[in-house]
């Protein structure tokens, strides 16, 4: 039982007029997302074959990977950190190869990078959504907004069925209404994995493109700072992944994120329609 107040003939003139206030107000609200100009069904089947493309294209560039995972203290000061930079490349027969170039030994001391960790970097968090994959996803289309002046295409993304030993995104998708192809995710990998012994997590992540050799977007930054709820306790975490010196196999000229160049070498400022989102760190 509980000590239920009177109510007053002032107090009650007042709740009377917040719901009326509330009132006015959910009728004052933004009509729904008006509906894309071509069908949801027709932007889905465009990007996720641009995306198969993409993939396939990348499959065939050079391109230098820095992993930097902090352990932070609860007032953000690096307690411990784990770092690793990687030229993805091919050898003279054209095998893909990826060779580590720097890795200082690891001063985590809370957390661990898992075998999941390095899936995830490598297929979750520069997440492609091919026209091969899309039917184990539900898409919901939410609306139109501009990523840095680009405008795209917005959904939701989720796995339909979680499948052992799978890993999936979930999240949201930005997609470039020109060139139907994913500008940003925001999300995370799953599923966590959690059993008696012990807690696998992962972060929630955000991650850009930028167009590169005037065709494919392609990954360049992601970045997580979320705090992971472990059963010893809650541990706060920064990722930061760059992709960087993107150059097809076999080309002359490279093209290294965010100038491109001439045939001299000189750099060359990109159309305003090639330009990244806003992809530096943030403090």
């Amino acid at each position: 039982m509980y000590n239920k107040p009177t109510m007053s003939p002032k107090n009650l003139a007042s709740i009377l007029l917040i719901l009326i206030l509330g009132s006015v107000t959910a009728h004052a609200q933004p009509s729904p997302q008006a509906p894309p100009p071509i069908p949801v069904e027709e932007i889905i089947k465009r990007f996720s074959e641009k995306e198969k493309a993409f993939k396939l294209a990348r499959a065939n560039y050079t391109y230098r990977q820095t992993v930097s995972v902090e352990e932070l203290t609860q007032d953000d000061r690096v307690r411990g950190k784990f770092e690793e930079t990687t030229e993805v490349g091919f050898d003279s027969k054209g095998k893909r190869t990826d060779k580590v170039i720097y890795a200082p030994a690891s001063t985590l001391k809370n957390i661990l990078m898992t075998a999941e960790d390095r899936k995830d970097i490598e297929s979750i968090q520069p997440f492609v959504l091919t026209s091969d994959d899309i039917a184990k996803y539900k898409l919901t289309y939410t609306g139109q907004e501009n990523v840095d002046a680009i405008g795209c295409y917005v959904f939701e993304v989720e796995p339909k069925k979680i499948e052992k030993d799978q890993r999936y995104f979930q999240g949201k998708i930005w997609v470039d209404d020109r060139d139907f192809q994913i500008v940003k995710t925001y999300g995370k990998a799953v599923p966590d994995l959690v059993s008696k012994d012990k807690d696998n997590l992962f972060p929630r992540f955000e991650t850009y493109r930028e167009q590169i050799d005037g065709k494919y977007w392609f990954p360049t930054y992601t970045r997580a700072v979320d705090t992971l709820d472990f059963k010893t306790g809650p541990q706060k975490i920064r990722q930061i992944i760059k992709y960087q010196n993107y150059k097809r196999f076999g080309a002359t000229i490279q093209l290294t994120v965010g100038d491109a160049v001439d045939e001299t070498g000189k750099p060359v400022a990109p159309p305003i329609d090639n330009r990244a989102p806003a992809i530096g760190p943030k403090k």
